[in-house]
């Protein structure tokens, strides 16, 4: 039985249509378990469920990025604790088997167990819409540049006297030429009695549509590549008067952090989270050995690659610090390993804060 003081921990597996929680106690006993769908009435219900066994200290939630984004939002409004949970235990997997209740019990035991402490994206505020925004621009440059390359495959095997017309020209002019083509006809099926003119107008007919195609890409990029640079600018303008930090890396870095920069306590948990932070790797022969780290977000440690390049070339400090390391005896992989790593605790100290408030305990130090 429980009573009114009882804390507990809520687990939740989450799926694309309903959401599987579980509810363990201080003392690890599990309490109970029950699927909710994966709706606003469902969330609802799934909170009220568990609260109604007792004083929520935390809910671990798994897929926080993505099927429980939407429940992760819903339990922070409300001012529940929300923990990450996206590794499984396998080993309680290889013993217990694999089920849904089973694995919304193993999320719930991780945050008892504080083997699961990080706190979710907030993904509600400016940086969560630049976040979409950017990946709408990249799959919108994937897609244009797919479509010269087909254009270009096209016009490289049309008929001779329009391809001696395209061959040589620049990429624009090709496109701006293209746009301008007229087929004889658009209807092809009239031609069929014709191979010649058939070919010429069902080829005229492709490369005009491709460039169509190209063009409205190239649009939807320039209009998208405003809105993330003005939400950018207003989100983080310390960020981008760092030197070689431009709008694209000031985006990225902003994305890695999240909404909720102070979730990342400290300057080494954000070169950890950034993949520079270096990692012990002595034995009972060495000692004091480190090597690169090859995880955390790896766009990101890109983005810091890139400042650390633009600055080795055209930052006067970077280049004297360069100098007297290489004077030191150290390799340029591991002058810019440790460039990177300053960069990374320079990126953190610039990065956009909401107004601090005071982290609730977790539920295992009650």
């Amino acid at each position: 039985m429980t009573t009114p003081a009882t804390r507990v921990i809520g687990g939740v597996d989450t799926h694309k249509h309903t959401h599987y929680a579980a509810v363990v106690d201080e003392h690890g006993r599990l309490l109970g378990h029950r699927e909710f769908p994966a709706r606003d009435r469902g969330y609802a219900q799934l909170l009220d469920w568990i609260t109604g066994h007792g004083v929520v200290a935390a809910i671990g939630v798994e897929s926080t990025g993505s099927f429980g984004a939407a429940l992760s939002r819903f339990l922070v409004t409300a001012d529940i604790r929300v923990i990450e949970v996206n590794r499984p235990n396998r080993l309680a997997r290889r013993m217990d088997g694999k089920s849904d209740s089973l694995d919304a019990e193993q999320i719930a035991r991780a945050v008892l167990g504080q083997t699961s402490t990080a706190t979710p994206k907030a993904k509600s505020g400016v940086v969560e819409v630049i976040r979409t925004l950017r990946i709408t621009r990249s799959s919108a440059v994937k897609a244009r540049t797919q479509t010269l390359n087909t254009l270009w495959g096209v016009m490289i095997s049309a008929p001779s006297p329009l391809r001696d017309d395209l061959v040589a020209l620049t990429k624009r002019t090709l496109i701006n030429r293209c746009l301008q083509l007229h087929p004889e006809t658009d209807d092809v099926l009239t031609l069929i009695d014709a191979p010649g003119r058939l070919l010429t107008a069902g080829v005229t007919t492709a490369l005009r549509d491709l460039a169509r195609r190209w063009k409205t890409l190239d649009e939807e990029i320039k209009t998208l590549d405003k809105q993330i640079e003005a939400l950018v600018r207003s989100a983080a303008p310390e960020l981008i008067e760092l030197h070689g930090v431009g709008v694209e890396l000031a985006g990225q870095f902003l994305v890695t952090a999240g909404d909720n920069a102070d979730r990342i306590r400290s300057e080494a948990a954000f070169a950890k989270l950034c993949g520079v932070a270096p990692q012990p790797a002595s034995s009972g022969r060495t000692t004091g050995r480190h090597r690169l780290s090859r995880s955390g977000d790896r766009a990101a440690n890109s983005a810091l690659y890139i400042v650390t390049i633009v600055r080795m070339r055209r930052h006067q400090p970077t280049r004297d610090y360069v100098e007297r390391r290489t004077a030191e005896g150290l390799s340029k992989r591991e002058i810019i390993r440790c460039l990177k790593r300053y960069i990374a605790r320079e990126i953190y100290a610039n990065l956009p804060r909401p107004t601090p408030h005071p982290r609730p305990p977790h539920p295992a130090a009650a």
